[in-house]
């Protein structure tokens, strides 16, 4: 089973290159982002609560995180491999994904860090907010999104390196050549 993070701050392209990964590996998209929005447009209790957090440009604790996200892999029981996007956030969550794998006799085989400078990650966010109105990518919270990645979330990667399973790409330049530099490291992943 390919299991694969693809990490990077808000803006650094995951959604896009997600999407190109899935379509070429055969990979189950579990985005916390987008668990987060779909119970947040169905009004289930937890999307309140998340709606809350999210508005305030606050992590979701742990717990609702792991939960939503089991929930959906168990949902796939016969894929070839998920690619997790969004999650982990915090190491905690990095150790709770691999004792959750490992429960189903899997693990991830790599993570792939895009790597966008802040300047460009603006640029895009500002872009996207215009075209898709997303709260997230407001600007005050937007700034609050990208500092927390900065601060927190990108200390997971020393775990990932640590265990071997991390690799850069520039995700600065065009869709297809990002895309090719991935496709490149998600198949040394798979040796």
């Amino acid at each position: 089973m390919l299991n694969l993070v693809l990490f990077g701050p808000p803006g650094a392209g995951k959604g896009t290159q997600s999407e190109k990964l899935i379509s070429k590996y055969q990979l189950i998209h579990i985005s916390t982002g987008d668990l987060f929005r779909a119970h947040i447009k169905h009004q289930t209790a937890l999307g309140k609560r998340v709606s809350a957090l999210i508005a305030e440009g606050e992590l979701v604790p742990d717990e609702i995180t792991i939960a939503m996200l089991e929930e959906e892999a168990d949902k796939n029981p016969q894929a070839n491999g998920f690619i997790f996007d969004g999650f982990p956030r915090t190491v905690p969550q990095a150790k709770a994904l691999d004792d959750f794998l490992e429960s189903k006799g899997s693990a991830i085989a790599g993570v792939i860090a895009l790597d966008v400078d802040q300047e460009e990650l603006t640029k895009r966010i500002a872009q996207r907010q215009l075209e898709t109105g997303r709260v997230d990518d407001q600007a005050d919270k937007l700034k609050k999104r990208i500092e927390e990645y900065f601060d927190k979330t990108i200390h997971v990667l020393p775990y990932y390196e640590a265990q071997g399973k991390l690799s850069k790409v520039n995700g600065i330049g065009k869709i297809d050549d990002i895309f090719n530099a991935l496709c490149a490291q998600v198949d040394q992943h798979q040796k």
